[in-house]
């Protein structure tokens, strides 16, 4: 075991982690610069306020018609100063001064200042033009409106002053910061709240892996994926396909848009389709689809409570179930010489035993009675098919058949030869399909019985194409199940659709199909079956 040590104080830091640093850094300086943002702008907005509210009371006393009657008076300052003074208090605002054109004080907060010059610029108002300004007078800076009072004639009798003192202003200004100061922790506490929720969750899917790791992970997932052999397809919970690597494309023929498309919309066999769709899980089945026989294995996919859908893989059986029918018959094959040696040692016996008893013409005649039948139906088979593959196929399946009590019978019109059949013509694809025929067809003479139950066999070249036909004494094939006996689990034995069996003829319609050919269900005395191969064509894709 390898042990990798790495300092407690480099300890890499999660992605989540990270995050939520940067996130945590990201809402503070949004809601710090807010909060400034918010500080200039109330601030700015204050001084406005200030400046609308002076103008509007400057305006209001100077059109006021107390006021020009009143600086008309022999003394001034007792009627405005009460006057002032309630508009002062009414209004808000720091003082109310009117005063002589000459700046000379009817009106002040402090009456002490009363009769004093006015502290600041009054030669615009003296020309009949009201004007703002902020200047430091006997209350400290302010914020104030200067504008002349006009008789009758509009001539300007006095001028009046506002202001609001900008301490006034800094306290309005510190009690809305107080409220966006409390605002923005509020907004900090609420952000913070949600990015450690958000990150907390982040976390758990990351399982505390930092961006490296998550980097590499996502590396090592997709070179596996993509490079396995096995065809790997992952579904949701709602039978929807997540992921597929090319060889579950390639094996499926599915589109290229197959992400996110459910099961059911895919151009699959129904078992297929049927078995994917379904809750349980699939182990060892076996599935044909228009090129290929399947291995599906499928199983569910949880993570603690949660369903997560499930992992299918997809093995290419087809090579492997083309090996398995060629060793079968080889098989077959072997137990049928095995057999016929016993037999012949039979047979011998009973020849030295004639001899022994003095009757040689009758040993004579029985050992080549037995020699005849055998060495005519070889040398037919031998004559007829050039092609050494499918001549040792229809004597090793002959063999079987003679030791079920069928007799395999090759019609006069065979006959192939050995350059008819092209390199694309594989005599691997020939075994499988004339090997899966004969064998249903002496299945089939078995279970009708009879007095001879017999298969008969057809190949030939008929114009660009090669002829398989085989026939039987059977029972036959209904008309009703035509289109169900080239389904995988279709068999005689046990009716028209069991389960789990009956890959035979499914595997001839797949090669059929593969070469571009076609396959003819008849009936004369049993059933018929009669594939045309084109003998120009290349396979399909």
């Amino acid at each position: 075991m390898r042990w990798v040590f790495r300092p407690a104080g480099r300890r890499r830091q999660s992605l989540a982690g990270r995050l939520f640093v940067m996130q945590i850094i990201v809402v503070t300086s949004v809601v710090a610069g807010g909060a400034v943002l918010a500080y200039l702008y109330a601030a700015a907005s204050t001084k406005d306020t200030a400046r609308r509210q002076v103008s509007a009371v400057a305006a209001g006393v100077a059109d006021a018609p107390t006021v020009a009657a009143a600086v008309e008076g022999p003394d001034p300052s007792r009627v405005l100063q009460p006057y002032a003074e309630q508009v002062r208090r009414d209004a808000g605002v720091a003082f109310v001064t009117i005063m002589s054109p000459t700046g000379i004080r009817y009106t002040h907060p402090d009456p002490r200042m009363i009769g004093r010059p006015f502290l600041g610029h009054i030669e615009r108002a003296r020309a009949g033009r009201a004007f703002t300004e902020t200047f430091t007078g006997t209350l400290g800076p302010s914020v104030r409106r200067v504008a002349p009072v006009f008789d009758r004639e509009h001539r300007v009798v006095a001028l009046v002053s506002t202001g609001i003192t900008v301490r006034i202003l800094d306290r309005r200004v510190r009690d809305q910061l107080l409220a966006l100061v409390l605002l923005a922790l509020l907004a900090l506490g609420v952000g913070g709240a949600g990015t450690y929720l958000v990150n907390a969750r982040l976390r758990r899917h990351t399982h505390g892996m930092d961006a490296t790791q998550l980097s590499r992970m996502y590396e090592y997932h997709h070179t596996i994926l993509h490079t396995v052999r096995e065809g790997l397809l992952l579904l949701d919970p709602r039978a929807r396909v997540a992921l597929a690597n090319g060889a579950a494309r390639e094996l499926l023929r599915l589109p290229e848009d197959v992400e996110g498309r459910g099961v059911a919309e895919l151009a699959l066999p129904e078992s297929l389709r049927d078995s994917l769709s379904s809750d349980g899980p699939c182990v060892d089945e076996i599935h044909l689809t228009r090129e290929h026989v399947v291995v599906v294995n499928k199983s569910a996919v949880t993570s603690g409570t949660r369903d997560l859908g499930s992992v299918v893989t997809l093995r290419d059986h087809t090579e492997l179930q083309a090996l398995s029918g060629e060793l079968d018959s080889v098989r077959g094959f072997a137990e049928s010489l095995r057999s016929q040696t016993h037999e012949a040692a039979n047979r011998l016996h009973t020849v030295v035993s004639l001899i022994e008893l003095g009757r040689p013409e009758e040993a004579i005649q029985f050992a080549t009675a037995e020699l005849e039948l055998t060495q005519r139906l070889t040398d037919q088979v031998v004559s007829a098919i050039a092609e050494p593959v499918l001549a040792a196929l229809l004597l090793g399946k002959a063999a079987q058949a003679n030791e079920r009590g069928v007799e395999l019978v090759v019609t006069p019109d065979t006959e192939i030869d050995d350059t008819a059949i092209p390199e694309t013509l594989g005599s691997r694809d020939l075994v499988t399909i004339l090997g899966n025929l004969l064998d249903n067809a002496v299945d089939a003479a078995v279970e009708a019985g009879g007095h001879s139950p017999r298969v008969f066999v057809t190949a030939r070249v008929s114009g660009a194409e090669l002829l398989l036909r085989v026939a039987d004494t059977g029972g036959g094939v209904g008309p009703d199940s035509v289109e169900e006996i080239f389904e995988r689990g279709w068999s005689t034995k046990e009716g028209a659709r069991p389960s789990g069996r009956g890959l035979g003829l499914a595997l001839v319609a797949q090669v059929a199909h593969r070469h571009g050919g076609r396959i003819v269900v008849g009936r004369e005395v049993g059933a018929v079956f009669t594939v045309a191969l084109p003998l120009a064509r290349e396979a399909t894709a």
